[in-house]
């Protein structure tokens, strides 16, 4: 099976979920305790977080519901109050949502006719005459470090750094340079590589930020985007290396992209210093001394349990098969493809359906053989697409303000965390201005350090981790927005996004 046969992964709910912000900047949100919804929130939270549910569809509009994080239902009532619960009949809740050629949307409410609108705090729909007021932009609310499909050609976007471009040749996002930041700023978005670098108007790679590399985009339900200059030029692939470029004539729906998050690949080491790999096409081995493309791994874990699927890059699934030989040939359905996952200081054991751990063989194979887990079933694990890390807790990204001299946990946006691996599994924490994180006595964090620590990394989902810091307690957000290394045991303020 070759790279071609490569199949996306279908949308999930966060590709479906938006934060809409009004004419006045500010985001519709959902007010906990209050039974109503505001437009007073100035950054993308929880509460600032919509799924879209669409029940139909057509061009350049489609019938919608829109649904809070808590699980209830935006509801205009007769009077034009907005509320939220849960819909009392069929077309209680539904929304009529447009797309405009700005990138705006409007919800008209289909039992009134009546337009969504804020007057910068307060949230009604009271008029059936269309105005600026009515206006909200959409912004994705998936984590900040994204791919980019295109449908049309079945290929990633891929930065190419010698270059200075970016190309849509990438059949399998395996590769850090298919990962991509999406800084939003001033209602645009700016394309940062993993090189740090930003695609601009001028099809080029540049080392800043600027009005050149701002781009205007179009959403759609379900993770759909288009970005455009905003003076009639559209990012699409062109020509026969498909360069991704601005152009006027897009064919086809070639200029919409699915906007997903990057997805986590890794490498796996043996004690013997060995990267498993696929030999054979379907066989896996501690074979080679050198991470190859067989080599690499996509890390898919059902966040709600403790199992794993790792699939190659040939489209297929590690499973045990007869003889508890361990085999890359299974498919995404089959049980025997879920493997339990157990951590010992960074080294991650996989124990198989039939309750055996997985190790390697005198041969070099991996079978599921043992009992009980020794060395020969540890490994070594690697984030192998990813030279950095954005970390979002509970209450927003990790980062630095200008206000504080910890390190912060409620950031609208990101900073980078550069990983310098030290061993498999730990790595040191590197600023963006080449300092190290260091850590307090009561557990914060600053970001000027002169001495690289030890951080030690676990997944615990498809792109959720957890952080055992220096001090040897897990890192974890905070109401008050200080990051902090205070807990014992696991909760779900110590589970990051990545």
């Amino acid at each position: 099976m070759d790279e071609a046969e490569w199949t996306p992964r279908p949308a999930r709910a966060e590709d479906l979920r938006v934060g809409l912000i009004s004419w006045a900047g500010s985001y519709l949100t959902f007010e906990t305790y209050k039974n109503t919804v505001t437009a007073t929130a100035k950054g993308l939270g929880r509460r600032q977080t919509w799924e879209i549910l669409v029940s139909n569809e057509h061009d350049a509009q489609a019938m919608v519901r829109l649904r809070s994080l808590q699980g209830l239902y935006l509801l205009c009532e007769a009077d034009g109050s907005l509320c939220y619960g849960r819909p009392r009949t069929s077309h209680h809740g539904c929304f009529l949502l447009r797309f405009h050629r700005n990138g705006k949307w409007t919800l008209q409410c289909i039992i009134s006719g009546r337009y969504l609108e804020s007057d910068g705090e307060d949230v009604f729909c009271t008029s059936r005459v269309l105005s600026a007021y009515h206006m909200w932009t959409p912004r994705p609310a998936l984590h900040v470090h994204v791919i980019l499909y295109s449908p049309l050609n079945r290929c990633y976007a891929r930065a190419d750094p010698t270059m200075g471009r970016v190309w849509v040749d990438a059949p399998v996002p395996c590769l850090e340079e298919c990962g991509f930041l999406l800084h939003f700023q001033d209602g645009c978005y700016h394309l940062e590589t993993s090189a740090h670098t930003f695609l601009s108007h001028l099809d080029r790679l540049v080392s800043q930020p600027s009005t050149q590399t701002a781009f205007h985009m179009q959403v759609r339900p379900g993770g759909l985007v288009a970005l455009s200059d905003g003076e009639g030029g559209t990012l699409y692939p062109q020509g026969t290396r498909l360069l991704l470029g601005l152009g006027s004539s897009p064919c086809g729906g070639e200029e919409w992209f699915i906007l997903q998050r990057c997805p986590t690949w890794v490498s796996l080491r043996s004690k013997t210093r060995k990267f498993l790999s696929i030999v054979y096409d379907v066989e896996v081995c501690a074979a080679s001394e050198h991470i190859t493309p067989m080599s690499l791994f996509q890390f898919e874990c059902n966040n709600e349990s403790p199992n794993v699927q790792l699939r190659s890059s040939n489209g297929c699934y590690l499973v045990q098969r007869r003889h508890r030989t361990v085999m890359a040939d299974g498919h995404p359905l089959e049980s025997d493809t879920f493997f339990r996952m157990h951590w010992n200081c960074g080294r991650i054991i996989l124990q198989s359906p039939n309750g055996r751990f997985l190790g390697i063989v005198a041969n070099g194979l991996l079978m599921a053989n043992a009992t009980i887990p020794g060395p020969n079933e540890e490994f070594g694990i690697r984030l192998a697409n990813r030279p950095f890390l954005a970390l979002r807790g509970r209450y927003g990204y990790v980062g630095t303000s200008s206000e504080h001299d910890l390190l912060q946990c409620n950031m609208d946006q990101p900073d980078c965390i550069h990983l310098l691996p030290c061993r498999q599994g730990i790595y040191h924490f590197q600023a963006q201005g080449g300092s190290f994180w260091s850590i307090t006595s009561f557990g914060t964090f600053r970001p000027w350090g002169k001495f690289a620590l030890n951080f030690c990394i676990e997944l615990q989902g498809s792109n959720l981790l957890t952080v055992l810091a220096p001090n040897g307690f897990y890192m974890r957000s905070d109401r008050s927005g200080t990051l902090l290394a205070d807990s014992e045991d696991i909760t779900k303020e110590c589970i990051w996004e990545f």
